[in-house]
């Protein structure tokens, strides 16, 4: 198949697929939260591609660009929640809850992983060596969550997947300690350079309406995930890192506009990353079945106990509550998107994997989203809320 059909066929697949999944009969739940970990595209990624053979070597290797794309497409969403009006409302206390929250679920699961990859050697042939790097990269994804509740929930998501994203970051420089300043340097410098260049077009040159703005931001983090991938950097941090930029400083007008775009194009650019991953993945372990699950119950199991037995430690205000805390943070970190499984995608993308990491991140997404609607523990809720 000539690439350019190829590049065309995972296109349209991606945005027909996420039309599809959103019929006007409401489907059962259970159907509903399979769709939305995104599972049903990474099998028709593997029906197209490893399947079916639809999709031939020279197919699969322009597909490559257009993974990097939806990597940086999930990054730059959760850039925009970056914006520095809202990062320096966060005060020391609220940094330090949310290391508490955090740090347990990331270090008990990166051990996990490690242990896992040291007990089953074609597991470990699946992730990839060295396990120390592959370990904290899993720990790192699977600290991220979603932003789904209220604004105690979302603000608490937003410290979960910063510090997942700082652990994966720090994974790819373990993973290449002679180039670890290199990329660091690269990722900054490349990330501050296209936001304060979006931001310059907005305000002198050629920005002026919102359909312009959106069209700013395609190529945005069109260029951003092309650096990446020639640079061998995280697509998702330096496209996240690009987001923050022009979302802090872009006229009111264009921020809307970006945040608006982002959105609206966010499940065709995870349809479309899935589908890719899944027509290049390569053959993996059955072992990823059975850790992805162990992964999930470890990581809900930490934080339940890190909120039910230690956040008042830290923080005394939490015992005068009026409501139950470990519910409110259990049912907003429970649930995870498209960032655990892009940071994921992105850290096999620059060690040039099969994807094993990615499809172990997804699977245990699956598994929390299976446990966040059946366990007591992440119980939606009250109306209640800390401000």
């Amino acid at each position: 198949m000539h690439p350019l059909l190829a590049l065309a066929l995972v296109v349209v697949a991606g945005i027909g697929v996420t039309r599809l999944s959103r019929p006007q009969l409401r489907p059962p739940a259970w159907l509903h939260d399979i769709v939305a970990t995104g599972a049903p595209f990474l099998l028709l990624g593997l029906a197209v591609g490893p399947g079916l053979g639809v999709l031939d070597a020279p197919g699969l290797r322009v597909l490559t660009p257009l993974l990097t794309l939806g990597i940086g497409w999930a990054g730059a969403l959760f850039g925009a929640r970056l914006e520095w009006r809202m990062v320096r409302r966060i005060s020391l206390r609220t940094w330090i809850v949310g290391a508490t929250l955090a740090v347990p679920v990331l270090l008990t699961t990166a051990a996990l992983a490690l242990i896992l990859a040291r007990g089953f050697p074609s597991l470990a042939q699946s992730w990839g060596h060295p396990s120390l790097p592959v370990a904290l990269a899993v720990g790192g994804a699977l600290t991220t969550a979603a932003s789904h509740g209220g604004r105690l929930g979302r603000r608490n998501a937003l410290l979960d997947t910063a510090f997942g994203t700082a652990a994966v970051a720090l994974a790819l420089a373990v993973y290449q300690p002679q180039f670890a300043v290199r990329s660091l340097m690269l990722t900054l410098i490349g990330g501050a350079l296209l936001g304060g260049l979006f931001v310059g077009a907005a305000r002198w040159l050629l920005i002026h309406e919102p359909g312009d703005a959106v069209i700013a931001t395609f190529a945005v983090i069109l260029a951003g995930s092309g650096f990446s991938y020639a640079a061998r950097l995280s697509p998702f941090v330096v496209c996240g890192l690009a987001t923050a930029v022009f979302m802090s400083f872009a006229p009111p007008l264009v921020r809307h506009a970006v945040a608006g775009a982002l959105t609206r194009w966010e499940h065709t650019f995870y349809a479309v990353l899935l589908i890719v991953a899944g027509a290049l993945l390569g053959p993996i372990s059955p072992w990823v079945v059975v850790a992805a699950p162990a992964l999930a119950l470890v990581r809900l199991s930490v934080r339940w106990v890190t909120v039910r037995f230690g956040l008042d430690q830290v923080d005394p205000v939490w015992r005068s509550l009026p409501f139950a805390p470990p519910r409110e943070f259990a049912h907003s970190a429970v649930r995870q998107g498209a960032s655990a499984v892009a940071l994921a995608a992105g850290f096999d993308l620059v060690r040039g994997a099969p994807g094993a990491v990615m499809v172990t991140i997804l699977l245990s997404v699956m598994a929390a989203e299976a446990l966040a609607t059946r366990t007591p523990l992440t119980a939606s809720p009250r109306q209640a809320e800390v401000s």
